[in-house]
């Protein structure tokens, strides 16, 4: 990887979070449903943004081009490392999870915290010490929200005790932290200047480490289920092209049944991963699977979002996309890629 200037590394910041954004505002209207409820009301694969449906379990009636709690979690915790210079204060981090929890609660959301946020919350707040919190955690919410701390800190040997500071909070198992390094090591290596296949490969090797660093529970090896798509996936998808077979359909039942598509970090970030490495060089078709797929779709199309957005930057996203995100959110996210990559450039370690 050649090194990048830091207006090239403000864009790609862009582009990392504006995917994000972009992947679960697409998500937004099919996130806990079936594959078969999804094509029943948007065809085999999502076209651009759509309204939550009466019907939709987590958002329904919400505008076409609406984030979730993807998006808003990855935002808070951008937030919290800009205020404290690149430090993370677990005790501030949960009172923050938990006004943005009440918040979500006015504004008549149904995306609240996650089970092992939740628990872990609850848990610090009735007097658990924090070497405590976080060790049953093993769904994608650090994974999820992750993004920034790839933006704000390089590749290299601070960014999995970076992860590590930002989740173990919520998420301190063995599997949770695995993805959530390997979401944070392909960001942050996309703003270095990787190709996506660079990211991918960055991504196995941090999940890796990202096993040794949390309390041990028995799951898939996400570092593993990364690396098979990344090796087969292509091949798969030439063969049933040649075949004259629907590679899309196809791509949704591998990565829905071999993979898996829930909330567990062991399938959703895997999956994320395996759009990631079907369309590495179009980033809008790409999240588009991901939010097509079923199960957590805009956990899934925000990862995949924000691994591309990091390695093609901000114009790897229709412009019309960017500014249906900006209309309807009004987040901060030009201001946060500034100030992260400003806290990258300066070299600071995330600390907890």
């Amino acid at each position: 990887m050649g090194g990048i200037g830091p207006g090239q590394a403000v864009d790609k910041a862009l582009g990392a979070l504006y995917g994000l954004a972009i992947g679960d505002a697409l998500g937004m209207p099919t996130q806990a449903c079936p594959r078969a409820w999804i094509v029943e009301r948007f065809g085999p694969l999502l076209q651009g943004f759509e309204p939550g449906p009466p019907d939709q379990p987590l958002a329904p009636g919400r505008p076409a081009g609406s984030v979730t709690d993807d998006t808003e979690q990855a935002v808070l915790l951008a937030q919290l490392l800009l205020d404290g210079a690149g430090q993370v204060d677990p005790a501030e981090l949960a009172r923050r999870l938990v006004a943005w929890e009440d918040s979500m609660r006015r504004r008549g959301s149904l995306d609240l915290l996650g089970p092992s946020t939740k628990r872990a919350v609850a848990d610090l707040t009735s007097g658990v010490p924090l070497d405590r919190v976080g060790l049953t955690g093993t769904t994608n919410g650090a994974a999820m929200r992750v993004a920034p701390v790839g933006l704000a800190v390089a590749p290299g040997p601070g960014l999995a005790d970076a992860v590590l500071a930002a989740s173990r909070l919520t998420h301190g198992t063995s599997v949770a932290l695995a993805g959530a390094c390997g979401v944070a090591a392909a960001v942050s290596c996309g703003v270095a200047g990787g190709t996506v296949a660079d990211a991918v490969s960055a991504a196995v090797e941090a999940s890796r480490t990202g096993v040794g660093l949390g309390r041990w529970v028995a799951a898939g090896d996400v570092a593993s289920r990364i690396e098979l798509a990344q090796a087969h996936l292509p091949l798969y998808m030439r063969r049933r092209a040649e075949k004259g077979e629907d590679v899309i359909e196809k791509l949704v039942w591998v990565i829905g049944e071999a993979i898996g598509t829930s909330l567990a970090t062991q399938e959703s970030v895997p999956a994320a991963f395996a759009c990631v490495v079907a369309y590495p060089d179009d980033p809008w078709l790409a999240v588009r699977l991901a939010a097509s797929l079923g199960g957590d779709t805009d956990t899934m199309a925000a990862m995949a979002g924000a691994v591309l957005g990091a390695c093609h930057g901000l114009a790897a996203w229709p412009a019309a996309a960017v500014e249906l995100i900006d209309r309807v959110n009004g987040l901060p996210l030009r201001e946060l890629a500034a100030g992260l990559v400003a806290l990258r450039e300066a070299g600071g370690e995330v600390d907890g």
